[in-house]
């Protein structure tokens, strides 16, 4: 049975050691890792055929293999990303400001660790990855459950993760796994707020409710994408189906893929033959309100598109696959009352050649990226200069979008007196 108060226990022990780290040692970690992600492929790639054949065997769709998938290449990423985090400036003991104060004493605000962190994810295993290499930079330490459905290539990666720390003097216990699927294990981890002081879940809906419900420790959520495109009637058309396409095909199991498409009518019967040809092209299904579809239905048989009327609920959904929602909206105010009432203020775009409505769209929406004549796709860590991230959060206190280096820490204050007392 896990024990998770020893993991705890030793996650915090572990996680003094680290925030007095000097940055050299914590990059002579994080290279040790890169280097073992390479020395140890074969055996991570080995260890997640046989995570992919079960998810198969279980009937996971095509958007879930493709989370749980680790590829040659993929990896080759992880260890260059690692890389890459280890070359980024150490947040930790930064001052975010200093002042002199009327009295003499000088205060400061010091950027310090989080401590430990908990991270609950679901069949990505470059998050376990991501993780680690994050948190050992910011000084923390981690304790990960993922998903029974990436057991084996979670448990290669951390093994991976605990040798290169062994190799450089650093407790392995820097980055533990809950190894064992029991779900109850989930609800335990979320009480232990003695030695974790937060937790991060990555999954769908349940999971933040669950998080958010019993948790005794701070949560930040995120990473529930209903991410919509807004064409406007200024749009550069040609590059709106590049965007449009990018946006959704890029890769559409991820939670900064596009979901909804509103389009304005004074081009939609230019625009969407153009949109639906090259989605047909890349296999996406189509979900039109009735004035989309009217006009999406003639041009469905000539382009071999699929063009469906759509559902009530459907543009409430993440679709993290090859659909596509498509609406007609009348002007950008519309638009945005639209992506108000259907947001989960992830991340938006406006494609646009008025500068009035992309002034007016970016101010009015509060999702944690909102983007103007560009891809959705580029709301992520690494596409944002953070390395890479533990999560997007969509949440307005603490962390807002994606969470690299810096969101892992939080300050303390500091004052230097000489022999001040307080009058």
């Amino acid at each position: 049975m896990t024990d998770l108060t020893t993991l705890g226990i030793a996650a915090k022990a572990a996680s003094r050691q680290l925030a007095i780290l000097p940055t050299a040692r914590k990059n002579e970690a994080l290279l040790a890792i890169a280097d073992e992600i390479e020395t140890q492929q074969e055996v991570i790639l080995a260890q997640n055929a046989l995570d992919i054949a079960d998810g198969k065997a279980k009937g996971l769709s095509d958007a879930l293999l493709d989370r749980l998938l680790l590829t040659p290449a993929r990896i080759a990423a992880l260890a260059a990303d690692t890389r890459k985090v280890a070359a980024l400036p150490d947040p930790v003991g930064s001052e975010l400001e200093s002042r002199m104060l009327p009295n003499g004493m000088r205060l400061s605000r010091r950027r310090i660790p989080i401590g430990v962190l908990g991270v609950i994810y679901e069949a990505r295993p470059n998050v376990t990855i991501d993780i680690a290499t994050l948190s050992l930079k910011t000084g923390n330490a981690a304790i990960l459950r993922g998903g029974s459905e990436t057991l084996r290539s979670n448990l290669a990666l951390v093994q991976v993760i605990q040798t290169a720390l062994q190799k450089v003097d650093l407790p392995a216990a820097s980055v533990q796994y809950i190894d064992n699927p029991d779900r109850a294990l989930v609800t335990e981890l979320l009480k232990l707020d003695k030695y974790v002081d937060m937790i991060i879940p990555r999954g769908g809906n349940a999971l933040h409710r669950l998080c958010k419900e019993q948790s005794t420790i701070p949560v930040i959520t995120g990473g529930i994408g209903i991410c919509h495109i807004f064409v406007d009637e200024s749009a550069d058309l040609e590059r709106a189906v590049d965007i449009v396409e990018n946006s959704k095909v890029q890769r559409p199991s991820v939670c900064n893929a596009l979901d909804t498409l509103l389009v304005h009518p004074n081009v939609a019967e230019q625009f969407l033959p153009m949109m639906a040809r090259r989605m047909a092209e890349r296999g996406v299904e189509l979900r039109a309100t009735s004035e989309a579809y009217d006009l999406l239905e003639q041009y469905s048989e000539e382009h071999n598109a699929t063009v469906l009327k759509a559902g009530p609920g459907d543009f409430d959904q993440e679709w993290l696959s090859l659909i596509l929602g498509v609406h007609l909206v009348a002007d950008v105010d519309e638009a945005i009352a639209f992506i108000q009432n259907h947001t989960t203020e992830h991340t938006e775009s406006i494609l646009t050649n008025n500068w009035a409505h992309a002034t007016q769209f970016v101010n009015a929406l509060s999702s944690s990226a909102v983007f103007v004549n560009a891809s959705t796709r580029f709301n992520d860590g690494g596409q944002f200069g953070l390395g890479a991230e533990v999560a997007v959060s969509t949440q307005k206190l603490h962390a807002r979008g994606p969470m690299g280096l810096e969101e892992l820490t939080t300050y303390k204050w500091v004052g230097y007196g000489d022999g001040h007392v307080r009058p």
